[in-house]
Formats: structure tokens, C-alpha cells, sequence
């Protein structure tokens, strides 16, 4: 897959570069909505090109920090989910890479993400949404499609892309709030008549790139992008050797109804599914984060093994379009059979709830203690004593809280 890696840093330079365009364009054209002096045009490309420069030099250097504040990302330890971090070290094996940092999101809604700048400062970040709903095979069919975006080094592109679009956006609603809550355009009829009408053309088309810019900034992100979700799809059916995990987790986080209260349109294209569909649209809409979620089930229950050969011929059989699988991967690929899925009951909805409960309680820092007369007691990380008493049978336990 080297060539879809050094295609991946190709993207991010040329995305970076891209969106510079866009934002220096976009800050010309409100220069010159401002001021009618020519040399207000100039001014405001280079305050964007300076946003542009500062923001950059974040995105390499601290991108995936503040992707992760900005979802509530918080680390845990293995304490919180034993689980999730044994399926994370079995795909960072499987996929012979280091094993990145956990972090979980205190959200009821399923959904997971990777950031960073590569693979050595790597960070996953799942919801207790995800973790309360899915079987084992399914989160190892998540994480294997995350590991998928590490390592091929999505996660720079989606980091430098997600902070270019929140420039964009920033810069454009700034703008387009100022308009609205201050009295320039009232200042445009005591000029010249002349100087006025050049003036308020000036603003009618500041108005219009400061709607557009980030409509079109994201439709370039999503023009390189869409592909990286599914060759992550093929990487995680390939890790897992099983692609009904992946295709069952989708299946269930496509059917989720609670909105992710973290997500925005900024952080909304790092997700697995995108957390900002609306309810009654299709995920086949062609403004979408990702594919058509339905398409990408599809594919993967239609394949025969669990290689990347098999997952682009089942792509061709189902989309009728070109495989986005690199053909040196395709030449280079060894057979890989699909193995025995693990046989789980299906949770309730009521088992689910409580899951998630307890999973966002331990990420909150809540200490649990079993009692012997079966009561479990929930201590929070505010709690003073060292120990606690059972209202129950009254029985006292020693609190280990770190």
C-alpha cells in the first residue's frame, strides 16, 4: 500500500495548498468589500495568508490535540474498557503498527475516530455510544478500519483538512455576522455615487464567496477524500479476516436516532459514519461526509475472502464503478480467508443503556464497588472518604480511587 501512502501525503500537500487559494481569494474579495482603496484587497489576502500560515504550522504540529478537545475526548486507561484496549493492541498487530493512544467520548451516540500526524503519535477516540452497543467482532471491525486510516496516513490529510475548513468557515461567518450586526452597509450611502455602486458590487460578491467558500472548500476535501473511506473499509476486512464485524457495526451506527452532541461540520468528516445526518436523508446524498453507508455494507458482505483482491472485486460487483484499490496492492495481495465470526447473544436495548451507563461513568472517573450482598455501588470522583458503607447490608469497603 506504499502507493496509496505516498498518494495520501500527495493529497495533503495539495489540499493544503488548495484551500490557501480559497482563503486568500476570500479574504481579497472582503478586503475589498470593506475599503475601496485597491490596497484593502491586498491587506486582506494577507491577513489570510497569515491565518493560513499560523494554521498550518498547528495542524502538524498540534491538529489532533485540538480535534480531540474538541470532541471531549478524554485518555482512559484499560481499566474503563479491558476490552477495547485489547482489540486495539490486536489490530496495531495485526497491522505491524505502534499502538496508539485510547481515548473515549462520554456520548451516547455510536461512533469512533483516528487523528494525528502519523502513525507514532497516532490517538483513536471511540464514544460510549459504540462501546454499550457492539459485540466484540463488530468494535474489532471499527478499530481495524481505523487502524486502516493510520496506516495509510489518512489521518494527516483529515487533520490538515479539517483545520483549513475551520478557517474557512470561520472566516466566512465572521464576516457574514459583522454584515449583519453592524451598519456598513449603511455607510456605503453617504459616498460618491460612483465610488458606492463599485463598492456595493464589491459587497454583493463578498456576501455570495463568504456563503460559497466553504461549501466549496468542503466539496474539494470531499473530492479527495471519499475514496480513503473505502480503502479503510477493505483494510479492516483484511486485519479482522472478517468483514461482517465491519459491515454489522456500520449497520448498527446507521441506525442510531441520538445525535452526537460533540460533532460539527468541521470534526464531522474524521467520524466512521457522519454524525450529522439528518433524520429521513439518505447517506447516499452526494453532499455526504462518506459513501452511501448502505453502498459500503454491501460490498462488504458481498465478498468472498478477506483480501484486498476480494474486496475490489466485490466493489466492481456492486457499485459497476473502477476499484479504489491501488493495483500494486491488488498484484502483491495474498489469498486471506474469512474467518468463523464469534457467536454472541444480541444485546437488548435495556443491557445497551446500561453499558453505555457504566462506560460513561468510569470515563467520568466513578469508582465501582461490588458489594457481597449483590448492590453496586457507584462512588463519584468527588467523593471525600476512603471508604464507603452499603446502604444496603451496611457492610464498609475501602475505595481505590486514583
Amino acid at each position: 500500500m506504499w502507493e496509496q501512502i505516498r498518494a495520501n501525503k500527495r493529497n495533503s500537500i495539495l489540499l493544503l495548498f488548495l484551500m490557501a487559494a480559497v482563503l486568500g481569494l476570500l479574504g481579497w474579495i472582503i478586503g475589498m468589500a470593506v475599503s475601496p482603496d485597491p490596497m484593502a484587497g491586498f491587506f486582506g489576502l494577507a491577513v489570510a495568508l497569515i491565518i493560513w500560515l499560523i494554521l498550518a504550522m498547528v495542524s502538524f504540529s498540534s491538529g489532533d490535540a485540538i480535534f480531540l478537545a474538541a470532541s471531549h475526548a478524554v485518555p482512559v486507561t484499560r481499566d474503563v474498557h479491558p476490552q477495547l484496549f485489547n482489540v486495539v493492541e490486536e489490530m496495531a498487530i495485526a497491522a505491524q503498527l505502534p499502538v496508539p493512544k485510547v481515548y473515549v467520548i462520554n456520548d451516547p451516540a455510536p461512533n469512533a475516530f483516528a487523528t494525528g500526524r502519523n502513525p507514532q503519535s497516532a490517538s483513536l477516540a471511540v464514544t460510549a455510544g459504540l462501546l454499550g452497543r457492539l459485540s466484540r467482532d463488530e468494535l474489532q471491525g471499527v478499530v481495524g478500519h481505523e487502524m486502516s486510516h493510520i496506516l495509510h496516513r489518512d489521518i494527516l490529510f483529515v487533520t490538515v483538512a479539517g483545520v483549513m475548513l475551520g478557517a474557512i468557515t470561520m472566516l466566512s461567518e465572521v464576516f457574514l455576522r459583522g454584515m449583519y450586526y453592524s451598519s456598513m452597509g449603511r455607510r456605503y450611502s453617504s459616498r460618491g455615487r460612483g465610488s458606492g455602486q463599485a463598492q456595493a458590487i464589491f459587497l454583493l460578491i463578498a456576501i455570495i464567496a463568504a456563503i460559497l467558500a466553504p461549501i466549496m472548500a468542503t466539496l474539494l476535501y470531499f473530492a479527495l477524500s471519499r475514496r480513503r473511506e473505502y480503502l479503510a473499509d477493505a483494510g479492516s476486512a483484511r486485519l479482522t479476516r472478517y468483514p461482517e464485524g465491519l459491515a454489522s457495526a456500520l449497520e448498527k451506527i446507521s441506525q442510531n436516532t441520538v445525535p452526537l452532541a460533540v460533532a460539527n461540520k468541521v470534526t464531522a468528516p474524521m467520524y466512521i459514519v457522519n454524525p450529522l445526518q439528518k433524520e429521513g436523508v439518505k447517506l447516499s446524498d452526494l453532499t455526504s461526509t462518506h459513501p452511501p453507508i448502505s453502498e459500503r455494507i454491501r460490498i462488504l458482505r458481498s465478498m468472498a475472502g478477506a483480501s484486498f483482491a476480494d474486496y475490489s472485486d466485490a466493489f466492481k460487483k456492486t457499485t459497476n464503478h473502477s476499484t479504489p484499490i491501488p493495483s500494486s496492492a491488488i498484484k502483491e495481495e495474498e489469498t486471506v480467508q474469512i474467518r468463523p465470526g464469534e457467536k454472541s447473544p444480541p444485546l437488548s436495548p435495556a443491557n445497551q443503556h446500561r453499558n453505555i451507563s457504566h462506560i460513561m461513568q468510569r470515563t467520568a472517573g466513578f469508582s465501582f464497588v461490588d458489594c457481597s450482598c449483590g448492590l453496586k455501588m457507584k462512588v463519584p470522583p468527588n467523593f471525600q472518604a476512603d471508604r464507603v458503607q452499603c446502604p444496603r447490608c451496611g457492610q464498609i469497603y475501602k475505595i481505590n480511587q486514583e
